[in-house]
């Protein structure tokens, strides 16, 4: 995981429309960059219908949620349809970014040993440092906790 006051690395990934966002892009906005496993799977579900409801709070407090996962742009695309999602999924299915940020591990799941993507919380200012990071993120938590590190 990067540290709290690192900069963020810069990224460019296409999201479930097939168009490009930087890092750049979202300066003076705060960003909330999440890293989830899997499109459809149960926690990212919930996580992901999580900020999708409180979208409009997030924008009203200036910030942006950006999903990454190493799934595809046609998968995220199903994934943002069949559960109306109001923010932006991006695809990282190279694992550029998910492993510029430190969120590509081995982890454990019934004694079996693998790599994956831990899920992880990154809240980034308004001039690209990151100024919280979670790697215990409880899916279905996450949303209102992150909305309550905005105030």
């Amino acid at each position: 995981m990067l540290e709290v006051g690192t900069k963020a690395p810069s990224f460019e990934l296409p999201d479930q429309n097939g168009e490009m966002h930087k890092l750049e892009d979202y300066r003076g906005k705060k960003v909330i960059l999440y890293f989830y496993p899997k499109d459809n799977t149960s926690g990212c579900t919930k996580q992901a219908c999580g900020f999708s409801e409180r979208y409009p709070q997030f924008t009203e407090k200036g910030a942006v949620v950006l999903g990454v996962s190493k799934d595809t742009v046609a998968s995220h695309k199903k994934f943002e349809e069949k559960y109306g999602l109001a923010f932006t999924l991006l695809a990282d299915p190279e694992r550029k970014v998910i492993e510029a940020y430190d969120v590509w591990k081995e982890k454990k799941n019934y004694g079996k040993v693998s790599m994956g993507v831990v899920r992880t919380t990154y809240l980034i200012d308004e001039e690209g440092i990151i100024i919280r990071a979670n790697d215990k993120v409880k899916a279905a938590d996450d949303p209102e906790k992150m909305l309550g590190e905005l105030n």
